[in-house]
């Protein structure tokens, strides 16, 4: 493997490196894939970047896994791994609920927690 291989990769950039090494694929076909330009790929593994939220579902499933830690015994931790999965922003996700997206906020850094109603749609989805 090349110098820029990581065996143990940390960031979102150095997972997609990874893979993309093992699979012997061009930074261009990763890009294609993932539905970017070959910049942002670049940018990714270098660190300078990481995907925007939207582009999170296909990194995702690029990798065959999440690259970033989930706590899924929180309500915290679920919302936060459904929109990363999803690729929905906070807004978006509010959007969803019928919530405002500083309230998703709110609820993922613990500061409230959703209303019975809103709850039981929670329940349903995550």
């Amino acid at each position: 493997m090349p110098i820029s291989y990581t065996e143990n990769p940390v960031s979102i950039g150095d997972h997609i490196r990874k893979k993309r090494m093992e699979l012997k694929l061009r930074q261009t076909e990763l890009a294609v894939i993932c539905g970017v330009s070959e910049d942002c790929v670049r940018n990714w593994e270098k660190n300078r970047s990481t995907p925007q939220i939207q582009f999170f579902p296909r990194v995702i499933n690029f990798l065959n896994y999440i690259p970033f830690e989930v706590n899924l015994t929180t309500l915290s931790g679920k919302l936060k791994a459904h929109r990363h999965i999803n690729g929905l922003s906070q807004k978006q996700f509010g959007k969803i609920l019928g919530v405002d997206g500083a309230t998703v906020c709110s609820w993922e850094l613990e500061e409230n927690k959703p209303h019975k109603e809103i709850m039981e749609k929670l329940d349903s989805m995550l």
